[in-house]
């Protein structure tokens, strides 16, 4: 039991902490709105295409982890947004509103003692929920890091 409730809060930590690297919420704060869909020079992406790929995967991994009925979306068109730069402020605020609501919903997950870490999921080829969660912990980091370069590369960045 002490393991189980260990490991579970060492998962969440791991999606929504900065322990070893910023987290995602140091990540886009006070991020100017006029820089936040430029993409610097040498760079592949804008922090809003950063952005949209973090939520989208992110979306993507907590939908095939619950969802018996999960459809597998396209890669790459269905991962990365198709215009660099954000319609307005508000866009930009609703995907991060939409990144924190699904991450809160794969804690939840996570947390719940009902929910079986190691079990494969049923519609899957071998996947876990702890594999799902540990990978868009990865997969967001890796990001998120991303995010942080492209602010330093615009000036942005603490």
């Amino acid at each position: 039991m002490e393991n189980d409730a260990s490991l579970r809060q060492h998962i969440v930590n791991l999606l929504t902490k900065a322990e070893a690297h910023a987290d995602f919420e140091s990540a886009v704060k006070d991020f100017p709105e006029h820089l936040r869909g430029v993409t610097p020079q040498g760079g592949d992406h804008s922090a809003w295409e950063f952005l949209e790929h973090i939520r989208y995967t992110q979306h993507d991994i907590l939908d095939f982890s619950t969802n018996p009925d999960y459809k597998e979306s396209k890669w790459p068109d269905d991962y990365w947004p198709k215009k660099s730069a954000p319609l307005n402020d508000e866009a930009w605020e609703e995907s991060i509103a939409a990144y924190r609501k699904d991450l809160k919903a794969l804690c939840t997950l996570v947390q719940d003692k009902s929910t079986d870490l190691f079990a494969k999921i049923p519609h899957g080829d071998g996947q876990t929920i702890l594999r799902e969660a540990m990978l868009t912990a990865d997969h967001t980091s890796y990001h998120v890091g991303q995010i942080v370069l492209v602010r330093k590369l615009l000036g942005c960045w603490k």
